[in-house]
C-alpha cells in the first residue's frame, strides 16, 4: 500500500509526525500488508522557525517531495498546492492520500486527490466552529465531504458529522494525534532550558499567542487586546510568541512600545515580545505557565492535556470538548472578561481539566489499525 502523507503548516508538524512513526512501526513488525510512505511538504509554511525547526524537533524524516508554493492568498496558496500536486500524484499513482488538520494545503491536497480518484483520509475530521469568517472553517468542512475515512478526535465530531449527512460507516473516533506528539515529547521539553532563557520562575507567568485575522488585522481589535495585556503585564510577566503577521501590525499600528524586547528581563513585570519558538520550547513554556492567552485551536488541546487553564481570545471554538471537559474558556475580545478570567485563575479558581476518551498517544496506532483492515 503507498500512502502519501501531506502537510504544509506549522500545526501540520505535530499531527504528521506520529502518523510517521505508527507507519513505520507497522513496517518494523514485519507484518503485511507493508506500507509505503511518501512525505510531502507543500512548503505553506517555509521559514526556519516555523518549519525547519520542527522537523528537527519532532525528528521528521526529510520530505520526499517539496513543493514549495510559499506564501500568498488563501486562493493563491490552494491553486499552487493543488498544480504542483497533481503532478506528484499522477507520478507517483498512491493508494491513499492522507491529510491533517485544517490549513489551505489539507483541502488542496484532498481537492487534488479525490479529482483523480485516489481515496482520502482526513486526520482530525469533524471538528466545527460554526463559523464561516474563519477559513480553516470552510477548509475543514469541504476537507470532510469529499474524504473516504474521516479519523476524528472527540465523539462530538462524530456527531457533527453523521448531523451532515455523512455516512457512519465511514467516521472512525481514534483520538487526538496532537495529544500523541504532546506526550511522546513531553519528557523531553521538560529538560529545555528555555525558563532560564527569559529568567522565569515555574507558575509565575502567562503565555500569549495570537494570529486570527480577527484579532490582530484589525487596528481597533489589536490595540484594545494589547492595551490590555499590557495592563495584565503589570501583574505577572507575559511572553508572548509573536507570529510574523502580528509583529508587522503592532509595528504598522504604532504599539510596539507596549512591550519588552530584552529577554533577559522577562521575569520583570510587562510583557515580552518575542518570535516564534520551536515546538519543544512552546510545550515547555506551557507546561510551566500560570496560564495560557491564544487564539491557537491546537493550544486548547494541548493545555487541556496539561491541566494548564486556557484564555481563548475568540467567540467560537471547533473544540469544545475543551471547554465542558477540559481547561479552556472562551474570552472573546472581551478585554474585561479576559482580566477577570485571569484574576480567577491567579486565586486559584481556574478550571480543572479531565482525562477525555482516547487522548491516551495511541490515536495514531487506531489509524494505521483501520487503514490496514
Amino acid at each position: 500500500m503507498k500512502v502519501l502523507l501531506v502537510c504544509g503548516a506549522r500545526p501540520n508538524f505535530m499531527k504528521i509526525s506520529p502518523l510517521i512513526r505508527a507507519i513505520d512501526r507497522h513496517n518494523f513488525s514485519g507484518e503485511k500488508p507493508l506500507v509505503e510512505r511518501v512525505l510531502v511538504h507543500t512548503g505553506q509554511h517555509y521559514d526556519y522557525q516555523m518549519s525547519e525547526l520542527f522537523f528537527q524537533e519532532l525528528e521528521l524524516p526529510r520530505p520526499d517531495v517539496h513543493l514549495g508554493v510559499g506564501s500568498g492568498t488563501h486562493a493563491e496558496q490552494t491553486g499552487k498546492v493543488m498544480l504542483e500536486l497533481e503532478k506528484v500524484l499522477v507520478e507517483l499513482k498512491p493508494d491513499m492520500v492522507i491529510v491533517v488538520g485544517d490549513v489551505n494545503s489539507t483541502l488542496a491536497a484532498a481537492l487534488a486527490a479525490v479529482k483523480l480518484h485516489i481515496k482520502v483520509a482526513h486526520v482530525e475530521a469533524g471538528l466545527r466552529s460554526y463559523d464561516k469568517s474563519m477559513p480553516e472553517e470552510i477548509n475543514r468542512v469541504l476537507t470532510d465531504h469529499i474524504s473516504d475515512y474521516l479519523f476524528t478526535p472527540s465523539r462530538d465530531a462524530d456527531e457533527n458529522l453523521i448531523k451532515e449527512g455523512i455516512p457512519r460507516e465511514k467516521v472512525f473516533f481514534v483520538g487526538d494525534v496532537m495529544v500523541d506528539s504532546l506526550l511522546y515529547n513531553r519528557k523531553k521539553a521538560s529538560q529545555r532550558r528555555i525558563l532560564d532563557v527569559f529568567n522565569l520562575r515555574e507558575g509565575n507567568y502567562a503565555l500569549l499567542t495570537l494570529h486570527r485575522p480577527s484579532n490582530v488585522d484589525d487596528k481597533e481589535n489589536l490595540s484594545r487586546l494589547v492595551e490590555a495585556i499590557y495592563e495584565m503585564g503589570q501583574q505577572l510577566p507575559i511572553i508572548f510568541l509573536c507570529h510574523p503577521r502580528t509583529r508587522i501590525n503592532i509595528e504598522k499600528f504604532g504599539l510596539i512600545s507596549l512591550f519588552q524586547m530584552d529577554k533577559s528581563a522577562a521575569n520583570s513585570k510587562g510583557v515580552l515580545l518575542t518570535e516564534p519558538l520551536g515546538y519543544l520550547d512552546c510545550l515547555r513554556l506551557m507546561m510551566d505557565s500560570a496560564f495560557v492567552m491564544t487564539d491557537s485551536g491546537g493550544m486548547q488541546e494541548e493545555t487541556t492535556v496539561l491541566n494548564v487553564p486556557c484564555l481563548t481570545l475568540r467567540d467560537t471554538t471547533e473544540r469544545p470538548i475543551t471547554i465542558t471537559q477540559g481547561t479552556n474558556t472562551l474570552v472573546g475580545n472581551d478585554t474585561r472578561r479576559m482580566k477577570e478570567e485571569a484574576n480567577a485563575i491567579l486565586e486559584g479558581r481556574g478550571k480543572k481539566g479531565i482525562q477525555l476518551d482516547f487522548w491516551d498517544g495511541k490515536a495514531a496506532e487506531r489509524i494505521m489499525d483501520v487503514l490496514i483492515r
